[in-house]
């Protein structure tokens, strides 16, 4: 399972995508985040996946890595959908009632509308972790939030704290994978027995794990004073970022479709 987490992790590629600012790409993903939340129907929801799937398919991005990346989440789709199902009431007689638990059809609709809408979040945020690098992330971040530095926030030390705390997950996950691996191989029984052995067994992998990535935090910061890294006072960058003209209509472009998208809340609201 620990295999299928994909957050963080990049993959180069030539595509349009992979070329558009990530200054743009950054706003349109926390755009695409509000959109979701705004478009409250099935319609609305169905054009948001055909926008992605289409993103997808210009990244050149295999359907089977959507899959691997949405595999660890699934408990949390299906918990949110239980949980709505069982919790939204309507008006009429309830579909299914048994007891206390009472399922009604608008219930039914929005657990649906709710999983699809967490599903269209993970996969829509993946996106701009697999066609865009740590480092040109760091890059959109810090100027995104450079009129915070005015107020004297740390802009740039902001920026690279997140940008390494993303880049390290992929390593912090291959670690438990080889420390769970050889707990078991020392008879550990992780995947056997009631939660609350399962929860004790695990306390053999998080002391390891938190010493492994402390050193590795320790190995970092000696690395990056070897290189005389001061912080970004006087910094300057191999690549520079330049918003294009294929940029500005990419973005256009994103916008049209997001408001295509609104729109259907208004125009079609039974859809």
């Amino acid at each position: 399972m620990l295999r299928d987490i994909t957050i963080g992790q990049h993959f180069p590629g030539e595509s349009r995508v992979h070329k558009y600012d990530p200054r743009a790409k950054l706003v349109m993903t926390i755009l695409f985040i509000v959109m979701l939340f705004l478009a409250s129907n099935p319609l609305g929801l169905a054009l948001s996946f055909a926008l992605l799937a289409m993103m997808y398919g210009m990244a050149k991005i295999p359907f089977k890595i959507i899959v691997k990346s949405l595999k660890p989440i699934f408990p949390i789709i299906v918990f949110t959908g239980v949980l709505n199902l069982f919790f939204i009431t309507g008006e009429g007689e309830p579909l299914v009632q048994f007891w206390f638990i009472k399922i009604y059809a608008e219930g039914i609709r929005f657990a649906i509308i709710m999983a699809c809408r967490v599903v269209a979040l993970i996969a829509g945020t993946s996106l701009l972790t697999y066609t865009t690098s740590p480092i040109v992330l760091t890059d959109a971040i810090e100027q995104l939030l450079r009129p915070l530095a005015k107020v004297h926030v740390p802009v740039h030390e902001l920026a690279m704290m997140m940008t390494i705390a993303l880049r390290f997950i992929p390593t912090l996950i291959e670690e438990t994978e080889k420390i769970m691996n050889a707990q078991k191989a020392r008879g550990a029984m992780l995947d056997n027995g009631t939660l609350k052995e399962r929860i004790t067994a695990l306390i053999p992998v998080l002391i390891p794990l938190f010493i492994s990535a402390f050193r590795r935090a320790d190995e970092l910061a000696m690395a990056m004073e070897c290189r005389c890294y001061r912080g970004g006072e006087g910094r300057t960058r191999l690549k520079v970022l330049r918003f294009t003209k294929q940029d500005l209509q990419s973005t256009i472009f994103c916008l049209i479709c997001f408001a295509i998208v609104y729109s259907t809340r208004f125009l079609f609201p039974g859809f």
